[in-house]
This record gives structure tokens, sequence and C-alpha cells, in this order.
């Protein structure tokens, strides 16, 4: 009995949990995020339903929205009006099997006929065959990866979901949930029925009251949805530099331990809707340092820690078309950042009494011009683990970053960047001030003419790039 049990396992773990972990954690061989200047992508699961996809569908047609229904076979054949519907208003639609059971407790051979059963329905409504998939609850096997299967069905996963199946969450938290991840190329995930296992039958009233309200902050916003089909080309179309996958596999394991480490530590986020910095204020550790403004910082002083965003950092990186546009990038970026910083200090208690901000930096020729002075970390542990972690980081987020790091490795050593409370706050608070200290920075934005400036902009960006501990 025991080795029976053993043999149960081992076959488990290979033909359902290893595959559903490279695919949700490493995105391995399904499409689970676009590449998008102002698009992002609504996907809506387990319908059609008689009572809440007309409402949605007519939300959609007033915001002029297109999205993606991976339909429930046995519901499209119960209610074929709602997918011509779908179809002759512009949507795509997609398979989520005939019925809504997890591939893991399914035969290979089952699973293939739930998802050709469904695509028979789907063309004898429309008149055009599906070429996407999405297993119910984002759930594969073994089987699902093989490459006959992916050449006739595109698997598609999800950056974000938001609990909607739950009447419970509300129309408040739910829109919450959305904002914080309305940006380009996310792919949502969402509900338009409500009867299937686990879900509550009246949770879909509360997605289409906040959706309508995040319809209208994106159109605010110039965001606008798209279909997954329209979203798969726009990322084989985007100028992205193709990433080594053990590079890759890296990367997400880093970043996964980077979500824990900024939920250990409760790093606060100042633009959630669209993240890049983030901080937290902290008790300074390091030797004394007299700062620009002749006061010290000293051992057991408050200050705040930056933080950026490295997954942000990543994306921008391997979307740039060159040094100089990452740095433009940056630069825009951060001018954007530091004021909302700014806000969110005033206002924040335990802000009150830190003396400066406070980051570590790989390349350190830039933060000058944002007000940021430049000093050598000790030596010890924490500066090696720092330069290891920042030499990695700047190889992969960087469009040069290998040449940088053979060309520049004796000037790639990182440094503590800081900055008195009261001239960030001069310079950056909403009284308009900092606007007079950028105003130089701004006009050496953009490009001009000569390699020396684009260093200027290059170095500027790169020294506000990923570390350990700060930005």
């Amino acid at each position: 009995m025991e080795t029976l049990l053993l043999w149960l396992f081992y076959i488990s773990t290979f033909y359902a949990f290893i595959p559903g972990l490279i695919t949700r954690i490493f995105g391995f061989r399904v499409f689970r995020r676009g590449s998008s200047e102002n698009e992002f992508a609504l996907t809506f699961d387990d319908g059609p339903d008689p009572q809440y996809t007309p409402q949605l569908l007519d939300l959609l047609k007033k915001y002029d929205a297109k999205a993606t229904f991976f339909v429930v076979g046995s519901h499209a054949e119960q209610n074929p009006e709602l997918v011509k519907r779908m179809y002759d208003e512009g949507h795509l639609i997609g398979i989520h099997n005939y019925v809504h059971k997890s591939n893991w407790l399914m035969r290979p051979a089952t699973v293939t006929k739930q998802i050709m059963k469904t695509d028979k329905i789907i063309h004898s409504i429309t008149g055009e065959r599906s070429g996407y998939y999405r297993p119910p609850w984002g759930i594969v096997n073994l089987f699902d990866l093989k490459k006959k299967r992916r050449r006739r069905f595109k698997i598609v996963l999800w950056s974000a979901m938001f609990g909607d199946w739950r009447e419970n969450v509300g129309a408040d938290r739910l829109t919450e949930r959305i904002l914080s991840k309305l940006q380009p190329g996310e792919v949502m995930l969402l509900h338009d029925c409500g009867t299937t296992a686990g879900a509550n039958p009246n949770a879909p009233q509360q997605m289409l009251i906040a959706l309508e309200r995040v319809l209208k902050e994106a159109e605010q916003r110039g965001l606008k949805s798209i279909r997954i089909d329209d979203m798969v080309k726009a990322k084989e179309n985007a100028p992205e530099r193709k990433v080594p996958r053990f590079k890759l596999v890296v990367v997400k394991l880093w970043l996964l331990w980077e979500a824990i480490f900024h939920k250990m530590f409760r790093l606060k986020t100042v633009n959630p809707s669209d993240p890049l910095l983030h901080y937290r204020v902290r008790k300074y550790s390091g030797k004394s340092i007299e700062m620009e403004d002749k006061t010290l910082l000293q051992k057991g002083d408050q200050v705040v820690e930056l933080h950026l965003d490295n997954e942000k950092m990543f994306q921008m990186g391997i979307r740039s078309r060159s040094s100089v546009h990452l740095a433009i990038q940056m630069i825009r970026s951060m001018e954007k950042e530091f004021p909302r910083l700014a806000q969110l200090l005033a206002q924040d208690s335990a802000a009150m009494d830190a003396k400066a901000l406070y980051g570590v930096s790989m390349v350190n020729r830039g933060p000058e011009q944002f007000g940021f002075q430049i000093v050598d970390l000790k030596d010890g542990l924490f500066s090696t683990s720092s330069r290891l972690y920042l030499k990695f980081l700047l190889s992969v987020i960087h469009p040069s970053g290998q040449s940088r790091l053979k060309e520049h490795a004796q000037r790639l050593v990182p440094k503590m960047l800081l900055m008195p409370i009261g001239e960030f706050m001069e310079r950056y608070a909403e009284s308009g001030s900092h606007r007079r200290h950028q105003e130089p920075n701004r006009r050496g934005t953009e490009p001009a003419e000569g390699t020396e400036h684009h260093e200027r902009n290059l170095g500027t960006a790169q020294g506000l790039e990923g570390s350990t501990s700060a930005i």
C-alpha cells in the first residue's frame, strides 16, 4: 500500500504539479502577459451566463472595449445566441473545457475530448475555430504542453486575478484591486458566471460595478482593452531583447523573493497603479556621515530607504530600443515619482523624524542631478554581496549590460546615495519648488548630439537601478 501511494505521488507530481508550477511561475509555453504602450487585456472565464453576460457585453460596447471570453462548452451550447453576440461584436472566443473540471483530474484523452467538443460548438455558432485555450483554474497537465496541442491551441493564463468569484469581496475592494493592476500589458482574469464550483452565483454583479469604474479610469488614462490575439501579435512585434532562459528563471526566482521581501518588511509603494518606487522607514546602521547640509547622519537615526521595483525595471530594460531610450524612460519616471514620494512622506507619521533618503546604487554618475550625495560603502559582506547582485541585475536589465560590465568593471561598484530629508522636500514637495531644481534636468532628458550627452543621461538612469536593499 505504501509503495502504491508513493507511485501515485510520483505520477501526480510529474503529470500535474511540476507542469503547473513551471507555467504559473515561469510562463513556460504559455502566454501570461503582453507588451504594449497603452493596451491591456480583459479576459472572462466560465460563461456565457444568461443573466450577466448580456450586461457585460453592453458595458464593453459602451466603452468600445474588446475582450476575450473563455467559454465553458456546455454553457455555450445552452446559450448560442450569446456566443454569436460575442463574435458579432468583435470579441475573441476561447476554450475553457466542455465542463469546468480540472485537467489534473482527467486523463489526457479526456482533456482532448473536452477541448475539441467545445471547439466544435464554437465553430457551429460562429463559423470559426478557436485557437486559444485556458484550462480551468489555470491548471495544466504534462500533455497540455505537448507540441502537437500547442500548434493547435495557444494556452493563455493571466498576469492578474482579483478573487471576483467571491461576492463578499465587494465592488469597492474589487475596484481597488483591478486599478492597482491597470497598466499596459496586463492580462486580467475576471468571471461573467458564478455557477461553477467555489463561486458565488451573484458575484458577477459586483464585478460589473467594479469594471465600469475601471473602464472609466482606463479611458481617462488613455488605456484600452484589446483581444488576446491582438496582444500576442503586439508582443511578437515588440522590440524586446531575447533573454536566455536560464537567466529568465533566475530573474523570476529573484522577483518572487523580492515580493516576499516587500511583504515581510512592509514596503510602501509610491504609485500602486504603476509600481516603480517603494520605500520603508528604518534605522540607519552604517558609519556616521556628514551630509551636504552639514547635519550628521549617525547610527540609529531614522532614514527613508528607497527600493526600485526590479520587475518594472526588467520590463523597461527588455523593451528599450537602446541605452538612451532606457535612460530617458528612467529620468522621466523619476521626475514623476519623486513629487509623489514627497507628498506621501509629508503624510506619513513614521517618516516625520527621518533625517535622510537612503539608497544603494551600482552606477553613480547621474543621481547628483536629482540632488543625491554619493558616499562610498564600507568594505564588507554587504558591499560584496550588493556588488555581485547588482552586476547580475545590470547584465540582465540593461540593453548593453554585458558590454558595460566588461568596459567599466572598475567603476561599477555599489555606493550609497543620500539626501537630507529637508532638501528632498524642498526640491520635490508639491509647493512647486522642485520644478526650479529639475528644469535643467528636463532639458537634458531629450537626446542631443554627441555621445557625452548620451552617456550623461544613461548614467542618470543607471544610477537609480535596483539593489539588494535599496535603489
